[in-house]
């Protein structure tokens, strides 16, 4: 078994940015939109997507499909048909950094500025053979 996922580990790519400075509620709106597509189709769908936070995602995607590359050379002509897909996508909440801005009668209000993580996995989809 050991063997067996160590196999799947070494054809599987990932790719992860921490710490990118949007909130993971924004970032988990548009990885919603490509999660499970076809990698240039989602590419393209961060290419028109007209949010601040694409240019992270596009960014982390890339990577990963570089990863995906190095690791599968005999298996390039996958990507040019279509059979490479992301299989997970995941935001998760990074650090919260406080800050403190005067309110009104002598208060103190509180500032979070929250950041995220993101994990992208890529794989190849099973071709059906009739």
């Amino acid at each position: 078994m050991a063997e067996r996922l160590k196999e799947i580990k070494a054809k599987t790519a990932v790719a992860k940015l921490n710490d990118v400075p949007t909130s993971p509620r924004k970032m988990r709106l548009l990885a919603d939109n490509i999660r499970g597509k076809e990698v240039n189709q989602a590419l393209d769908i961060l290419k028109f997507t007209k949010r601040g936070a694409t240019k992270d995602l596009e960014k982390v995607l890339r990577s990963a499909l570089a990863n995906w590359e190095s690791k599968n050379q005999d298996k390039a002509q996958e990507l040019e048909n279509g059979n490479v897909y992301i299989k997970t996508l995941m935001v998760d909440e990074g650090k919260t950094i406080k800050r403190i801005r005067p309110c009104p009668q002598g208060r103190a209000g509180r500032i979070r500025k929250r950041s995220n993580h993101i994990t992208i996995i890529l794989d190849v989809k099973a071709v059906k053979e009739a």
